[in-house]
């Protein structure tokens, strides 16, 4: 008899308790695939999706899901950190004078995971040296720690996580096949952001809102205006991306119970000035862009506009004179006159 999944909302409930939050039907199939993972406990999972769609997170749900597994430990490898040459060590641990420096014996991360979970994040950048040793283990249930002649039997569950697809990687001949065969038994693909409903962004924004209360105080609603600007963002970083940015808007807000687009804006401008990267004429390209567009904004117009707020800003500047203003604009003064006059900053009524 197969497992009985919970009504979609009561679904979605169950994984937002767990801190894995969507409310629109676009992730229907990846909750109810997550759900029926955790009542299959000894069966090998495989997480595919860019970074920062939630891989981790929705691995550490399925964990507490697992009622065999869930009351003991997740372990997390970072095949992507891990160091080659001590890899075996770390996974499946070492005899004392097994190698220079093993002073004494020590247990792997599999060992730690005993009768729990193991979690192996990146799983695309495994070293493919250490692929076979990783397959054998999975294979047989059994390690045998550096420096040891004995095997030794392991009860973990593994769930792996790879942000680039495996099958062309497999082809290429740098993911063994065997491998991924191993590991893909039920497969979960997590959509990037931008491909999630927009009801999910509003929930997820509310969410990271109230995770930090130490920030600012706690956010009732989110201004409608701020929603059908983010619909439009990209947010390469995907989750993990909003999460950040809802932290540094929480950081800069003075005032109110409702985020906004001018606090989104102003966490982005922020954001900006501190990387101070070579991408910042692009990401303001891009912005404008997406404000021409929303506002059906001839080009010629939008050009205008923004000469004058910058010319607004240069002007507020304390302590500089009209002379010392030009010379920060790289003009002349009777150019920065003409230009004032044009829209109508300093005397005259503003455009």
């Amino acid at each position: 008899m197969g497992i009985k999944l919970p009504e979609p909302e009561k679904l979605r409930d169950i994984f937002s308790a767990l801190g894995f939050v969507t409310t629109g039907t676009s992730m229907s199939g990846v909750l109810q695939c997550a759900y029926k993972a955790s009542h299959a406990s000894d069966t090998t999972v495989l997480l595919q999706g860019e970074t920062g769609t939630g891989k981790q997170v929705l691995a550490r749900a399925i964990h507490a899901l697992d009622e065999k597994r869930g009351r003991f430990p997740f372990v997390t490898v970072h095949c992507s950190t891990i160091s080659e040459s001590l890899a075996e060590s770390e996974l499946f641990g070492h005899r004392k004078g097994s190698f220079s420096g093993a002073v004494s014996a020590r247990s792997g991360l599999f060992q730690a995971a005993e009768r729990g979970t193991v979690f192996l994040d990146d799983v695309n950048d495994l070293p493919l040296r250490l692929q076979p040793k990783l397959l054998d283990a999975l294979q047989r249930g059994s390690i045998r720690p550096l420096g040891s002649d004995r095997e030794q039997h392991v009860d973990v569950r593994i769930i792996a996580a790879a942000n680039r697809q495996l099958e062309p990687l497999v082809a290429q001949g740098e993911f063994r096949a065997d491998l991924y065969h191993r590991l893909n038994v039920i497969k979960v693909n997590l959509p990037p952001l931008r491909e999630r409903d927009g009801d999910d962004l509003a929930a997820l924004v509310l969410e990271f809102a109230h995770r930090y209360p130490a920030l600012y105080q706690r956010i009732e609603s989110l201004d409608p205006e701020l929603l059908q600007y983010l619909k439009v963002c990209r947010f390469e970083g995907n989750v993990r991306e909003l999460e950040n940015a809802v932290q540094r808007m929480l950081f800069l807000k003075n005032e109110g119970d409702s985020l906004t687009r001018a606090d989104w804006l102003r966490q982005e401008a922020d954001s900006a000035t501190e990387t101070q990267a070579a991408s910042d004429i692009p990401a303001a390209a891009n912005l404008l862009w997406l404000i021409m567009v929303r506002n059906e904004l001839p080009f010629p117009e939008l050009m205008r506009k923004i000469e004058g707020e910058l010319l607004r800003r240069a002007l507020q500047v304390s302590g500089k004179t009209r002379r010392e203003i030009a010379q920060l604009l790289q003009t002349s003064e009777r150019t920065l006159y003409h230009k004032m006059s044009a829209h109508g900053i300093g005397g005259s009524k503003e455009a």
